[in-house]
């Protein structure tokens, strides 16, 4: 192993374009679509969850067009926590990295909570201490393989929820067309889908709570921008997984939740159930159920299993990674910038496991109420994250220019612009500052439900001025931003 001060021992580049796609899959398919999507239907209706899913999808359009232009330009592992440290602000860069690191640490802990929580589908009476020990050990050991390793497992990770996403699809459509399914023959019609006050139920403050849950599931999206600091040919394989990456996803989300609404009204009172505390009514059990498939939820659950840990697999690669570049940085401690005889960044993986161990509290605290205040956490550091993206790309573009260099150089330029970034990091700002509205228009809370969506902002914030004050660092001027390529 050597330090961060021996520039001879790098990160590998082993990743291949169809790694870098399924990375990205793999980050932003699991307990989102196969779980939150039903909670998403009963709470906002049929109309209200296509609404809000659709919305954030656009949204992820565009930060994935601007994350593609700088990844393109400048593949860094340290992706856009580095592009605000050139473009913008150090203060922002440091802050956007340790908020980055969080955001996929927590997400790893909350995987694992869901993990156990699964298998006692099958074995109810088991300790979830073992069983999240277990897990996490499979998501260290994937890890501390190799780049190739992780990139290999993490491709078939995902091929198995494409596929599985795939059969519902199909099966879905033919029930929706009378094909298979219940005695009734032909189309079925919008009965359900219009059921008492549907397509939208709850108003616009509904689709706004529902925006937190379709944010969360598209989160792992942004993985690309930090595997290209490990893909073999970056200039080319970014562009290529960031035009295939957008359309297979909103495909995926938009048809399936649609899927699910023609075939179970949102008033069904199992769509709210559908969490990790009973995995037994996951909407896509539900509907394989209604097409007469006896065996839909140990199916269903053993390819929900192997979702979790590939999310979490996901994560570890993601935030041990961005922990690594803030030690080659100086922003973190030194011990966390060694890298393995094979170019793995192992004390930042043990670093971020050990925050993963955070699911161990499952076994005392109660698997549901742990999970559900990770996932706040999470969910917004993520949308923070994504707002880093927003700000990177539009001061990257206005500094290009500025510096007199040419549009036409780059490999990859992001269409939109400067409207994709501003509507990206509109839309993120209004739903950070509005996740908490629903409740206190409903009337009927507690303080801890208020603060439950904010736990990640305030940490942020600090990290931010502290790091500022403390270094006195001011936003770069755009003729003076880092343009030069690290290659």
């Amino acid at each position: 192993m050597m330090s961060n001060t021996n520039s001879n021992q790098k990160l590998q580049r082993h990743l291949k374009t169809r790694h870098l796609t399924m990375i990205a899959l793999g980050g932003s398919i699991g307990t989102g679509l196969f779980l939150a999507s039903g909670g998403a239907i009963a709470q906002a209706g049929p109309g209200g969850a296509l609404l809000a899913f659709t919305a954030v999808g656009i949204m992820v359009y565009f930060l994935m067009t601007s994350l593609g232009e700088l990844a393109t330009y400048m593949p860094e592992s340290g992706s856009f926590s580095t592009y605000a440290s050139r473009f913008v602000d150090p203060a922002l860069g440091f802050a956007l990295g340790w908020n980055f690191w969080f955001n996929w640490a927590i997400t790893i802990a909350s995987e694992l909570v869901a993990a156990t929580l699964i298998i006692k589908y099958w074995f109810p009476d088991s300790n979830s201490f073992l069983w999240s020990f277990l897990f996490l050990g499979i998501i260290v050991g994937l890890n501390l393989l190799s780049v190739k390793g992780y990139g290999e497992s993490e491709y078939w990770f995902s091929m198995i929820k494409i596929g599985t996403v795939l059969i519902f699809l199909v099966v879905g459509l033919l029930m929706i067309f009378g094909i298979m399914g219940g005695e009734r023959t032909g189309f079925i019609g919008f009965d359900t889908f219009t059921t008492g006050d549907a397509p939208f139920h709850g108003g616009l403050l509904a689709i706004l709570g529902v925006f937190m849950a379709a944010g969360y599931s598209f989160q792992g999206t942004e993985l690309v921008g930090i595997a290209a600091g490990e893909t073999d040919n970056p200039r080319e394989s970014v562009p290529k997984a960031i035009r295939q990456i957008f359309w297979r996803i909103l495909l995926f989300y938009i048809l399936a939740i649609f899927v699910i609404a023609m075939l179970i009204p949102y008033t069904d009172p199992r769509l709210l159930m559908g969490d990790v505390t009973d995995i037994s009514v996951s909407p896509f059990t539900l509907v394989f159920e209604k097409a007469g498939i006896a065996f839909a939820a140990s199916v269903m659950n053993a390819v929900i299993l192997t979702s979790v840990l590939s999310a979490g697999n996901s994560g570890m690669y993601a935030s041990a990674r961005i922990v690594y570049v803030l030690a080659q940085e100086g922003k973190a401690p030194r011990f966390l910038g060694k890298l393995s005889k094979r170019g793995v960044p192992v004390n930042a993986i043990l670093l971020t496991a050990s925050i993963g161990m955070l699911a161990f509290l499952a076994s005392f605290f109660g698997d549901g109420a742990v999970y559900f205040w990770l996932l706040s956490a999470s969910g917004m550091c993520g949308f923070i994250a994504w707002l880093g993206i927003a700000i990177s790309h539009y001061r990257f573009r206005r500094a290009y220019v500025s510096q007199g260099r040419k549009l036409e150089d780059l490999a990859y330029r992001a269409r939109w612009f400067p409207f994709g970034p501003l509507f990206a990091f509109a839309l993120c700002l209004v739903v950070v500052i509005g996740q908490s509205l629903p409740i206190l228009v409903a009337g009927d809370y507690h303080w801890l439900d208020i603060a439950m969506p904010y736990i990640g902002l305030p940490l942020f914030l600090a990290v931010w001025l502290g790091y500022k004050i403390k270094f006195k660092t001011k936003v770069i001027p755009l003729d003076q931003c880092q343009l030069d390529s690290p290659e």
